[in-house]
């Protein structure tokens, strides 16, 4: 696979290196089941291309990447039976966020009522 990295777990589940419970594939995202799931619905949508973060988001190529894992994340939900009940896309970029694997990837999260704030001690100031 061009821009891959061999280190990068996430690009071994795109190279099928490391099986994954995979839900949705094209041409530029792939999208598979958490392994540790926050909430009844948890996939994860990935690049193909490895880009380690946001923060890394170069030029035409990559916010076409970006856009798909968008359009990806509308037909994985509805597919996952969330679609119109609600579900959160949540990126986090880098180590302050807890990114843990290092190769951009939406967390797709939903099939329950969610409180706000999403975490203990965030302000409620904006929703």
């Amino acid at each position: 696979m061009a821009n891959s990295d061999p280190n990068c777990l996430f690009c071994k589940i795109v190279s099928g290196d490391i099986p994954a419970d995979i839900v949705y594939r094209n041409e530029h995202v792939l999208a598979f089941r958490d392994i540790n799931p926050a909430a009844p619905q948890h996939l994860l949508i990935i690049p193909l291309k490895h880009i380690a973060s946001l923060n890394d988001l170069v030029g035409d190529e990559d916010t076409i990447i970006a856009g798909q894992i968008m359009q990806a994340a509308k037909v994985v939900a509805k597919e996952a039976g969330i679609g119109e009940s609600g579900y959160r896309l949540v990126f986090n970029t880098g180590p302050d966020s807890l990114q843990s694997v290092f190769h951009i990837h939406g967390h797709l999260i939903g099939g329950e009522r969610m409180g706000w704030p999403p975490f203990p001690g965030a302000s409620v100031e904006h929703g």
